[in-house]
């Protein structure tokens, strides 16, 4: 699963168990279960104001296990560190903003902007037999840029010879434009489906 899909799980699960809790408390809160005449099965968390979240038979049974609140208390603190590390995953960028080309191939230090590189990429790639769509990044730490292209092929594309000719083509013009022998890459292919024809009906002849 990519990134991007991890990203927007999170999210749709936190937003989720969020929405879910400020209905229940704002239910209770404003006491729609009495105005709208509504019975909510026995337990049912906050169903009046002057209800608490924990009843009289739950808090007797909660203060009869001593375990009970450092388990409580563990948990949210995995919680909170579980996100935190999440958000400092997000802050990290993966997306290089510009790349540094020092002498010889400048006559001082020179900045690249890390766009300029992917669209450069991106046009001698899909450029290329059976590539019908492309999509570049450059990324990694400064040191150590990679280029990371995701591909997508037509269905009679061949990905042996696509790999051949980004190795050849695009890649090593991208070493040689940015002095870098060594520059790293990651390719990801798809294929598209190969679509049905279309059957008409033929008109009948009366």
């Amino acid at each position: 699963m990519s990134r991007g899909a991890v990203n927007r799980t999170i999210l749709a699960v936190a937003g989720a168990l969020l929405v879910a809790g400020g209905l229940l408390v704002l239910a209770g809160g404003l006491d729609l279960y009495r105005r709208l005449g509504l019975s909510m099965p026995a337990g049912w968390p906050l169903t009046a104001r002057t209800r608490p979240l924990l009843g009289v038979a739950a808090r007797a049974r909660v203060a009869g296990h001593s375990w009970w609140w450092p388990v409580v208390i563990a948990v949210l603190v995995l919680l909170v560190i579980g996100a935190l590390a999440w958000l400092a995953a997000q802050l990290r960028r993966t997306r290089s903003g510009s790349l540094e080309l020092a002498p010889p191939l400048a006559a001082t230090a020179l900045l690249v902007r890390g766009r300029a590189v992917e669209d450069v990429v991106e046009a001698a790639t899909v450029a290329l037999p059976g590539v019908e769509r492309v999509s570049a990044q450059l990324g990694g730490p400064p040191g150590a840029p990679v280029v990371r292209a995701a591909v997508r092929l037509t269905p009679h594309g061949s990905p042996a010879e696509l790999l051949e000719g980004f190795r050849t083509g695009p890649l090593a013009r991208t070493r040689r434009s940015l002095g870098l022998p060594t520059l790293r890459s990651e390719l990801r292919l798809r294929v598209a489906p190969q679509r049905r024809p279309s059957r008409r009906k033929q008109p009948r002849v009366r």
